[in-house]
């Protein structure tokens, strides 16, 4: 959740209309009207950088009358007085911050990055507005201490709740002073995520490696060859072969190139990423910590890492850190295993050295070359992104009911871009608008993510809203006459991020606060975790993976591989998790004060045991999840919490069929219709039949049997 303000769903008819003076800005600025597209698609095409600030300034003025609206209304505070109007404080606001957010992730252009610069704090500016508004608080406060008087209805008396909390957890409840002092502190905040993101963007996009001689390409696949190519003609070296950072392009360097320093160079080159020189996040980093220490500390908790766990599943530190280590210290035996078995193969092979980081990728495929038979290379080829989004597909519908029907007209901020009406597959129902954007470029920041361009839920005019919703990620691009082959961690991360859209499109939550994935985030995480598991099961595979060239369905032979190595390299693939989870809450614990970023990370590293060959999953100066922002911040380990909730769920689809209409109509009601309108803990009961039984995550990683 990115904020109240943005979960929040439309102003009631209670509230009055914008006022003139909002009525007569720019009449050229989209964002300041209704967008009138089918489904209400944003005008991509319409939307200038220079829109944003005028929009969001006139959003501010809306909320602060439809705020006034509140505050000032005589009435007994109630339901619909007070609780349903703020669901869509402005429109105006949520139109232009929706955007702004899919551009901030994935269109960031330097004329976007430097209004940017303008616009969060003006963003944060309204969130303040909003959160420590003393009358506002108490009116909410005043039917929170009612609820049970109000003849509410249980999703009515959770939304109530859910705005208590949330408000007291952003300070509403503070004396005066301590509110100045939070505003301050966030105002800082923001200001130093923006300059986070926008070093990590410059170092990211700044590092290539240059290669010159053929020969020490050996070892890579034609398509990443390909696309080295390709990248070093749009910089005017022809002939020549650019590596960058990002994934596509990295990950083939450290899995698979022969040429080990080249594999040093790329790896080196990605674990300093932002260390050093003008893009450097080690100072970003030094203030961010010390302000969350401060902030923790306004909020009346020891640490940063105690506010935040007190708001989640979690509950604790250390009921969070008791989770990790039970998985860490397994998988760091299993880890020792798997570098004994790369060492024994390096040693027969005439190596003559010890396994290092910067080897494991490309190693640990020549181990399970070795014991399996498999290698990526024989393996791609199935796996299009044509062909993986029509296994997305084909799942989608014979365990969710729906289907994708294209929409090559719509409205789109990328060529590349598709765009999918999601219909119930039986009545034809509109049921969402699905958006992917699926490829790198220098302007979207790394990684894969779902976000929403519309939430579901109640609106102004009384009408309810269905999603518009969009993945984006930066998976192999085609290149020459090859389409883009996805490696096998591509294709499941394509079925993660769906799974987030999953949650967020088959929602039927009433209100938008209690929509999609507005969960507790140690929740969040198991409906993509869980949609990983179809990606692979051998009776989806037989209907999606087809050779790029022949058309041939992918054989028994390599389906058995890919099951018998399903397991392989998950002591190394949990240790690296794990780790940077351990490493996400010692930050949250540190009390501010001389803070030395590197020396930190390897004194967490030292007293978790943490192996020399294995680094963190992300380092500080990279690890965007908990620096960029707040959203992961004391909460990376949420997605192991998480596993272990789908890791239990799915040995249900196990014993009664990964395709059970009965399983899958269990869980569609249970997990994505219910959203937040129950305690997750009471939904997943009713799913599963008995709490999450951790046992199960240790066993879906082969470490108990």
């Amino acid at each position: 959740m990115r904020n109240l303000l943005l979960t929040c769903a439309a102003a009631l008819a209670i509230i009055a209309a914008p006022s003139q003076t909002i009525m007569a800005q720019s009449t050229d600025n989209p964002l300041l009207k209704p967008f009138t597209a089918k489904y209400e698609i944003p005008p991509y095409s319409e939307i200038k950088p220079s829109h944003f600030i005028e929009a969001i300034k006139a959003g501010l003025e809306e909320q602060k009358q439809h705020l006034f609206a509140i505050t000032a209304n005589r009435a007994t505070p109630d339901f619909d007085n007070t609780i349903l109007p703020l669901e869509n404080l402005s429109p105006i606001l949520e139109r232009a911050a929706s955007v702004f957010y899919l551009y901030d992730g994935a269109l960031s252009t330097p004329e976007f990055a430097e209004m940017a610069e303008q616009a969060i704090p003006l963003l944060n500016e309204a969130q303040n507005a909003i959160n420590l508004n003393d009358q506002l608080f108490a009116r909410i406060k005043q039917v929170y201490d009612n609820r049970d008087k109000l003849k509410l209805t249980p999703v009515q008396k959770r939304l109530v709740e859910k705005y208590y909390k949330q408000f007291a957890e952003q300070g509403a409840a503070l004396p005066a002073d301590k509110k100045a002092q939070l505003v301050k502190v966030n105002d800082e905040l923001s200001k130093l995520f923006i300059q986070y993101n926008k070093n990590l963007l410059n170092a990211t996009n700044s590092f290539y490696i240059t290669v010159y001689d053929k020969e020490d390409l050996a070892g890579l696949p034609e398509s990443s060859v390909a696309m080295a190519a390709d990248e070093a003609k749009k910089r005017g070296l022809d002939g020549l072969w650019v590596f960058t950072l990002h994934a596509p392009s990295r990950l083939p360097v450290l899995s698979s190139a022969d040429n080990r320093g080249l594999r040093e160079a790329m790896y080196k080159g990605y674990t300093t990423l932002a260390f050093n020189g003008e893009n450097s996040n080690l100072p970003v980093i030094e203030k961010i910590v010390k302000l969350r220490a401060e902030k923790a500390k306004i909020m009346g908790f020891d640490s940063f890492a105690r506010m935040m766990t007190s708001r989640v599943m979690a509950g604790t530190p250390e009921a969070a850190e008791e989770l990790l280590l039970k998985v860490f210290e397994p998988a760091v035996q299993r880890s020792h295993e798997e570098v004994a078995d790369m060492q024994a193969y390096v040693d027969a092979h005439g190596g003559g050295f010890k396994i290092a980081p910067w080897d494991y990728y490309y190693y640990q495929e020549k181990v399970k070359k070795q014991k399996f038979d498999l290698d990526e290379a024989s393996v791609r080829p199935y796996f299009s992104l044509d062909n993986v989004m029509k296994g997305l597909f084909t799942a989608a519908e014979e365990l969710w009911g729906i289907k994708m029907v294209p929409m090559p007209d719509a409205p789109k901020y990328m060529d590349e871009v598709q765009v999918f009406d999601v219909q119930d597959a039986k009545t034809g129902e509109h049921i969402a608008v699905w958006m992917c954007d699926y490829f790198p470029r220098d302007s979207k920041r790394q990684g894969a993510w779902m976000e929403q361009a519309q939430s579901g839920g109640l609106y102004a005019d009384g009408v309810s809203k269905r999603p518009i919703v969009y993945n984006v990620g930066n998976f192999t691009r085609p290149a020459g006459d090859t389409p883009s082959l996805l490696t096998i961690d591509e294709v499941e991360t394509t079925f993660h991020e769906f799974g987030h859209a999953l949650q967020a499109m088959l929602s039927r939550a009433p209100y938008k606060s209690l929509f999609g994935t507005n969960v507790d985030r140690d929740y969040v995480e198991m409906c993509s975790q869980m949609n990983e598991h179809w990606a692979f099961s051998p009776e989806l595979l037989k209907k999606y993976a087809r050779h790029y060239k022949t058309g041939e369905v992918i054989p028994d032979s390599l389906i058995q591989k890919l099951g018998a190595a399903s397991k392989f390299n998950q002591g190394f693939m949990t240790t690296e998790l794990a780790g940077a989870a351990l490493l996400d809450l010692n930050w949250g614990k540190h009390n501010g004060e001389n803070v030395d970023v590197v020396a930190f990370e390897k004194e967490v590293a030292d007293k978790i045991g943490m192996p020399k060959e294995i680094t963190y999953r992300y380092r500080s100066p990279y690890f965007k999840h908990i620096f960029g922002d707040d959203g992961y911040a004391s909460g990376y380990y949420t997605y192991l919490w998480a596993q272990v909730l789908e890791a239990d769920a799915w040995e249900l689809f196990q014993k009664k069929g990964i395709f059970d209409k009965k399983t899958a109509a269990s869980f569609k009601k249970n997990i994505f219709e219910s959203g937040d309108t129950e305690d997750p803990t009471v939904l997943f009961v009713r799913f599963r039949g008995h709490k999450p039984d951790a046992s199960a995550l240790l066993r879906l990683r082969g470490f108990e049997k």
